[in-house]
């Protein structure tokens, strides 16, 4: 029902049964909810459940929901912050796109992937925290967070989605951990603030477009590990006064 409004306290139980899930669309485009309780014997909350939720400015997760599906909070246009509770071990695709007056978001440690397109146009979004349980970025994962400044990533992510921090305008600088093998294509495209960043030498292919028009990259050092550097990987790095290639690489795009 769309004309559900103002502050929901969902019940723990409903005709002396208990409440355990949040189904597919329950609560999609209810543009007049303004917060909402989830109660403690929630574990699953399905896709779109809160989706163009627009007026929604908080919301409580409990601590069973082991896993935040896709969509399931797209499009909250209202929601300034969100915690994410310890029991939480993924965070899927679409999740939170386009809530672009989310300001803050705490990932818990339990996290060990982050879907494609998750923090997709969070425009508000200005710095984040990535555990060390996460493995995987997916693409798109946080594409268009432009006032983005500052990331830290774990020490346990191998890759680097396609996309994933493209066109985060503000971000000025990054470590990328030395558990990364792979940078996917245009993974940090269109990042015109990013000064300088330092490639680990775990990393062994750096993808098409990688750094395409990061326009204040002035230094970068391409480690002995790298094979192959893909298609535009510097095109537009209008600021890069040297580059060394190692002789590990065989192949540039």
């Amino acid at each position: 029902d769309t004309k559900a409004s103002g502050a929901l306290i969902i019940p723990a139980t409903i005709e002396g049964k208990s409440v355990t899930s949040i189904g597919y669309n329950a609560f999609f485009d209810c543009e007049s909810l303004t917060s909402i309780t989830i109660p403690d014997g929630v574990t699953s909350i399905g896709g779109y459940a809160f989706g163009y939720c627009s007026s929604l400015t908080s919301i409580t997760i409990p601590d069973g929901v082991t896993s935040i599906v896709g969509d399931a909070f797209r499009s909250c246009t209202s929601l300034t912050s969100i915690t994410i509770p310890d029991s939480v071990t993924s965070i899927g695709k679409l999740a939170f796109s386009d809530c672009t007056s989310l300001t803050s978001i705490t990932i818990p440690d339990g996290v060990t992937s982050i879907g494609s397109q998750a923090f997709y146009d969070c425009t508000s979004l200005t710095s984040i925290t990535i555990p060390d349980s996460v493995t995987t970025i997916g693409d798109w994962a946080f594409w268009y967070c432009r006032k983005l400044t500052s990331i830290t990533i774990g020490d346990s992510v191998t890759s680097i989605g396609d996309l994933a921090f493209s066109d985060c305008r503000s971000l000025t600088s990054i470590t990328i951990p030395d558990s990364v093998t792979s940078i996917g294509e245009d993974a940090f495209s269109g990042c015109t603030s990013l000064t300088s960043i330092t490639i680990p030498d775990s990393v062994t292919s750096i993808g098409d477009a990688a750094f395409y028009e990061c326009s204040r990259l002035t230094s970068i050092t391409i480690p002995d590990s790298v094979t192959s550097i893909g298609e535009d990987a510097f095109s537009g790095c209008t600021s890069l006064t040297s580059i060394t290639i190692p002789d590990s690489v065989t192949s540039i795009g």
